[in-house]
């Protein structure tokens, strides 16, 4: 298969942005005015499952990595080095399957409830494309749509790049004077994605041998993608002050110690790690790396790990190849019992937790009476002005959002 590269093609960034408060472009009028939580019901015609995409077959694993890593020059003997993760299993993502399911869940919880609202999907980096959602939805005569991000924090590479991907996309599509995309806030504290992370700690502590004492042998590993410093530093609005790590670490802190209070661990050791890092050794990234993490546990008394993915929505590569594989190996190594928490997937409360978050902004729910688990939430339906900014690009056109 060929490569494509729709909706991620470096373009450069603005060189005068429009001012802080301008209309947000692309939005539906209920959204233009830059409103943070719009409160005025939206009449959308269908949903957009936004994904990153990834291959399905040995011969997709490099023009999909190309796709990735668009405008940074990378040769593919490096690309190589990162394909023979997919490479070990059949050059297969499981991410696109996992797509296909969750669209299927939701379409099933919308007809549930008596909503008709078609689930259209597209990726970033893969087949189906964003723009071949946007075609479809124009093909069906739907004109407003309000699109779901299959990633539930806020940075560049979590929120913005998908944003300016919607952007692209209309750009591409020469959609941009008839189709509006929405998109509902980040959920990384809405009830329906921070469910299934209780149960799961709950049941993994259940799990464990009983002769390992919960209070003083184990360690709860909370995992996620690390991300550039300077990235994560200017995660979320520079205005609320989130210091290092910017809001990217500062929601994953405080999910934590929601899952750890309600699942009934409040006095168990635990930890925010990361995983994933990719670029060059002289650029600083979010630490600890949950490899070294774990190395130096056993001289802590620990005995057991749980291993919480609590930046992911679904058992995609980071987590089979880097949590499964590499982290599960490294606990193996030094001795520790490692038991690994199950993504949200299509649990049940997150799937109507999705449907929620679309029905918030079809309903025009006050802020007030949206449902967040954190005192960070819940989140802007409209992105701030300047909120993650890409260090190395600056900014370029993006949806649903204020321009910086």
């Amino acid at each position: 298969m060929a490569a494509k590269n729709l909706g991620t093609k470096p373009r450069p960034a603005t060189s005068a942005p429009c001012a802080a408060g301008a209309v947000v472009p692309g939005a539906t009028p209920a959204a233009q005015s830059g409103a943070a939580h719009v409160e005025v019901p939206v009449a959308y015609d269908a949903i957009l499952l936004a994904g990153f995409g990834g291959p399905e077959g040995q011969d997709d694993v490099i023009p999909f990595l190309r796709n990735v890593t668009a405008g940074r020059g990378i040769p593919d003997e490096r690309l190589e080095e990162v394909a023979h993760h997919y490479r070990h299993f059949g050059g297969t993502s499981p991410i696109n399957q996992q797509n296909r399911d969750l669209k299927a869940a939701l379409e099933a919880e919308l007809a549930s409830r008596g909503i008709d609202l078609p689930v259209l999907w597209g990726n970033r980096n893969w087949d189906p494309y964003l723009n071949d959602a946007l075609r479809e939805a124009n093909e069906a005569g739907h004109r407003r749509l309000i699109a779901i991000a299959t990633s539930a924090y806020s940075s560049y590479s979590s929120c913005r790049q998908y944003r300016e991907d919607f952007a692209d996309a209309l750009e591409d599509t020469s959609l941009g004077d008839v189709i509006e995309i929405d998109k509902v806030r980040q959920f990384f504290d809405h009830p329906g994605f921070v469910t299934p992370f209780i149960e799961g700690v709950r049941d993994a502590l259940a799990a464990l041998p009983a002769d390992i004492d919960r209070l003083t042998e184990v360690e709860v590993l909370f995992a996620t993608h690390s991300i550039p410093s300077t990235d994560a530093a200017k995660s979320g609005p520079a205005e609320r002050g989130f210091g290092e790590g910017g809001a990217y670490a500062a929601q994953h802190r405080a999910v934590a110690e929601v899952v750890m209070r309600e699942a009934g661990a409040g006095d168990v050791p635990w930890q925010l790690v990361y995983q994933s890092r990719s670029g060059p050794p002289s650029m600083p990234w979010l630490e600890p790396d949950i490899n070294d993490a774990i190395e130096e546990l056993p001289a802590a008394g620990r005995k057991a790990i749980i291993i919480v993915p609590l930046g992911f929505v679904s058992d995609h590569m980071e987590v089979l190849w880097d949590l499964d594989n590499e982290a599960l190996e490294t606990a193996e190594e030094h001795g520790l019992v490692a038991v690994r928490v199950p993504t949200p997937g299509t649990h049940p409360a997150y799937v109507a937790g999705l449907v929620d978050l679309v029905l918030e902004r079809v309903n025009g729910t006050p802020a007030a009476e949206r449902p967040a688990v954190t005192e960070l939430g819940p989140w802007y339906d409209v992105c701030r002005p300047g909120c993650c900014e890409n260090v190395r690009l600056g900014f370029r056109p993006a949806l649903s959002g204020i321009a910086p």
